[in-house]
């Protein structure tokens, strides 16, 4: 697939432990593999002990800088629906909003920076672009181990973005080198591409 000569922008974001790091950089090989410049960025804010992490991933023919600009983000992907909330200005107009559906007290809520608000997922639908929400964590568990919940979440968004399924594919097989493990996630990558495939949205 080629995404012609625009730059796509993705914002993971969630709580240390997630696997934020882990899908970026899924999402990474599997732009690389498929031809793309691509650059990316990680703040990892006290990962280890439950703190904020986002990753910025940038793909086009040239990429020139890993930081996305503000309100330019045309995917972002949230591993917690408080992350979803507080990085949705983030996303231009039109943009797609991924969320898991799942609820964590992040740190800034802990220090009084965030009211975590009562329906997050209400407050998220009046979003204006494709909104998607994917209970990760939960199908992750029925898949085998809550670990699985990343490789899902990359799995809706491999549904919306121009990357084959088989570059994807051979990502993850790089990336989880045992074969079991591999196997294991690469079912949980199905499993989210079907979720998404199934409400028919569509990356603008």
């Amino acid at each position: 697939m080629d995404i012609g000569e625009r730059t796509l922008n993705v914002l993971l974001a969630g709580i240390g432990g997630q696997g934020v790091l882990t899908a970026s950089q899924l999402l990474t090989e599997a732009a690389v593999l498929a031809g793309h410049d691509v650059k990316k960025s990680e703040v990892h804010g006290m990962a280890q002990r439950g703190g904020v992490v986002t990753s910025h991933v940038r793909i086009g023919r040239k990429v020139y800088s890993p930081i996305i600009s503000s309100g330019e983000v045309d995917m972002l992907v949230a591993f917690e629906e408080a992350e979803a909330l507080r990085w949705r200005s983030e996303v231009r107009p039109g943009g797609t909003l991924i969320v898991n559906c799942l609820r964590v007290l992040p740190p800034v809520v802990n220090l009084g920076l965030f009211k975590y608000p009562d329906d997050p997922l209400a407050s998220l639908r009046t979003f204006d672009g494709a909104f998607l929400p994917v209970e990760a964590s939960t199908l992750a568990i029925e898949a085998g181990s809550p670990r699985l919940a990343g490789t899902i979440l990359m799995g809706a968004a491999a549904a919306l973005l121009p990357l084959s399924v088989a570059h994807w594919e051979a990502a993850i097989r790089s990336r989880f080198s045992a074969p079991e493990v591999a196997d294991q996630n690469l079912k949980a990558f199905q499993r989210g591409r079907e979720c998404a495939l199934s409400q028919k949205l569509h990356l603008v």
